[in-house]
């Protein structure tokens, strides 16, 4: 664990936009920072169980279409390419 001491120069250098935290890239503070690397590391492996492997492989398709103005499944469904939503395990 860091002194308190260690803790301010962390947090100096992440404000000034260091990444301090392995993971936590685009985090302004050392705290951020921190949450961006345990969200990363737990938060993708949880969302990858729910889904499974294949579920999450296409959600990130869906994700990887989507634009400001319509979500992936929309601009799939305009442009005709086909997203399968059965291997998603929870059905949404």
């Amino acid at each position: 664990m860091a002194s308190q001491q260690e803790r301010e120069e962390l947090d100096r250098r992440a404000r000034q936009g260091e990444t301090v935290i392995p993971g936590g890239t685009g985090g302004k503070t050392l705290e951020a920072q921190e949450h961006l690397a345990e969200g990363r590391s737990r938060g993708g492996q949880t969302r990858r169980e729910q889904l499974g492997t294949e579920g999450y492989q296409e959600m990130g398709r869906k994700g990887g279409l989507s634009t400001t103005e319509e979500s992936g499944l929309e601009r799939a469904a305009r442009e005709g390419i086909n997203i399968n939503k059965s291997k998603n395990k929870t059905g949404s």
